[in-house]
């Protein structure tokens, strides 16, 4: 158990070891688990309730041990220019990871998930930004055109009629994001606006949107404006497949932060070869010295952030504090093995080319 622990956390980390400081200060990598989302419903979009008002497509969310639904809705983007990035789910080789939506004035990679309504997988075709304003294309959108009088209608094809909720994995969008997404991730960016995030409290604690209970159905699926869930919300048409969730979710399938340096595999070093067997002997004795140490940087680092985990359930963070509380740890993780990763390339140099005439020590 030990062991599969320590390789997924290696390979999250790997994972996070991929972004720049910039990316990760402006993705939200949020929490990891074992087993996949349900798939999309399939429901009606509710009509817009005023201008400037942009569409965010549901998702599946998850908390203590569940996935649960939080409904699409119409919400007024914190700044004019400002796009919509839904978050997505994506396999990382042991587990899922959840990657947080973001504003910005570029639509950027989401998983090549196809949320419907202007999001198909790549960019948004459900409107643009004009003089100041937000035209709809109400070829994808629910829009009272006798109200709302800066629309267009721009047919658009959807190209998959799949609802997979996640990237990657078995049976998930195969995607990759191309060189121009990986361009946006580096652009000014804010997170949710507080209305998205009280929508997503609400939804959590909504018993009837947890999957267990609606086996992939929820009751809620859309709603006109954030948290409107008693009147002005949409029931899906369907659900896609079968959802059974696991027995026992708390237990074996543990909810992990995808950057935390928790039980990380020790550091291994390319074993020396200088034919000289005295020589092998001391530069063994130097890589493991130097192993020995970074470990117990990786443990110290452990249970400061375990800690901090401890003290957010304890305080009940929000889930903007629990963002930001993740977002530092990742950068934490990722300086220290940037730090490691330093210090074996310099040993390994000094190794492999050792003065003329001097003996290691």
């Amino acid at each position: 158990m030990r062991t599969a622990v320590a390789a997924r956390s290696l390979l999250l980390l790997v994972v996070l070891l991929g972004f720049s400081d910039g990316a990760l200060a402006q993705i939200g990598i949020g929490i990891s688990v074992n087993f996949g989302p349900p798939a999309l419903p399939v429901y009606e979009q509710p009509i817009c309730p005023a201008d400037g008002y942009i569409w965010t497509p549901g998702y599946w969310a998850f908390y203590d041990g569940d996935y649960y639904w939080v409904p699409g809705m119409w919400v007024q983007a914190p700044e004019v220019g400002f796009l919509w990035t839904p978050g997505y789910w994506a396999w990382g080789g042991n587990a899922f990871m959840f990657h947080e939506g973001y504003w910005g004035p570029q639509v950027g990679y989401y998983g090549g998930i196809n949320y419907g309504y202007g999001y198909g997988g790549a960019g948004y075709e459900g409107g643009r930004w004009e003089g100041g304003h937000f035209a709809y294309n109400t070829s994808v959108n629910h829009v009272d055109t006798t109200i709302i009088h800066n629309t267009y209608d721009t047919p658009v094809v959807n190209v998959s009629e799949n609802h997979v909720s996640y990237n990657g994995g078995t049976g998930g969008v195969e995607a990759r994001p191309t060189p121009q997404q990986e361009s946006y991730a580096n652009e000014n960016h804010v997170g949710p606006v507080a209305a998205q995030t009280r929508h997503v409290q609400e939804a959590r604690n909504n018993p009837d949107l947890r999957a267990s209970a609606n086996q992939g159905k929820p009751p809620i699926a859309a709603t006109a404006k954030p948290g409107n869930f008693e009147t002005g919300f949409v029931a899906p048409r369907q659900a896609v497949g079968e959802y059974t969730a696991p027995a026992n979710p708390a237990r074996g399938n543990e909810v992990r932060s995808v950057n935390e340096a928790s039980e990380l595999q020790e550091h291994r070093f390319t074993p020396p070869n200088t034919g000289d067997a005295a020589t092998d002997k001391i530069y063994q004795q130097q890589q493991d010295e130097l192993a020995a140490k970074q470990t117990q940087d990786h443990q110290r680092l452990q249970q400061q952030q375990e800690k901090e985990h401890q003290q957010a359930i304890q305080e009940n963070y929000s889930d903007a504090q629990k963002q930001q509380m993740e977002q530092r740890h990742a950068q934490q993780t990722q300086q220290l093995e940037q730090q490691h990763a330093t210090q074996q390339k310099q040993m390994e140099q000094q190794q492999a080319t050792p003065k003329k005439g001097q003996k290691p020590n």
